[in-house]
């Protein structure tokens, strides 16, 4: 389970380098990954491009299916409302996150969406690479609030 959840951080590494919230996923069938995904929503201009939706979008592509029964997904982050919708919609089957949201999770932090209330529930795993992935939320998240307080960023975007 690991080496999916690290395949997952390092598409979220490549978010971060992107200017996107570093979160990444990757959807697993028997063993093997079949769909990748990461945030996209500033790149793409699409509230809905999350890494969960990109690794699903991805796998449903891989094996010509939107049905993905069988198949595990390795978030960095606790999926929010949408990504959970999406979740319980393709019909996976696990769900392994590393970081609690407590902002705005929707699995167990904030409301349970994956319980089984709404549909059949996936298995859902929580905390997994969890120091990795908190990590490096809190470097990306640091590095942006140190170059919003930077006051040579302000003259600059004055003088254009």
């Amino acid at each position: 389970m690991t080496a999916y959840m690290e395949e997952a951080l390092l598409l979220a590494k490549q978010a971060a380098q992107e200017g996107e919230v570093p979160v990444g996923a990757v959807v697993v069938k028997d063993g093997r990954i079949i769909g990748r995904g990461r945030n996209g929503r500033e790149r793409k201009n699409d509230v809905s491009s999350h890494a969960e939706l990109e690794a699903i979008r991805d796998a449903a592509r891989t094996i010509g299916d939107w049905r993905l029964s069988g198949c595990d997904l390795y978030v960095t982050l606790e999926p929010c409302a949408m990504c959970c919708g999406a979740i319980l919609h393709a019909r996976l089957s696990r769900v392994v996150f590393g970081a609690y949201d407590a902002t705005a999770g929707a699995v167990v932090s904030k409301a349970q969406l994956l319980s089984g209330t709404l549909a059949p529930a996936p298995q859902v795993i929580g905390g997994l690479c969890k120091a990795k992935s908190e990590a490096l939320l809190q470097a990306f998240f640091a590095a942006r609030r140190k170059k919003a307080e930077n006051p040579l960023d302000k003259q600059v975007e004055k003088s254009i």
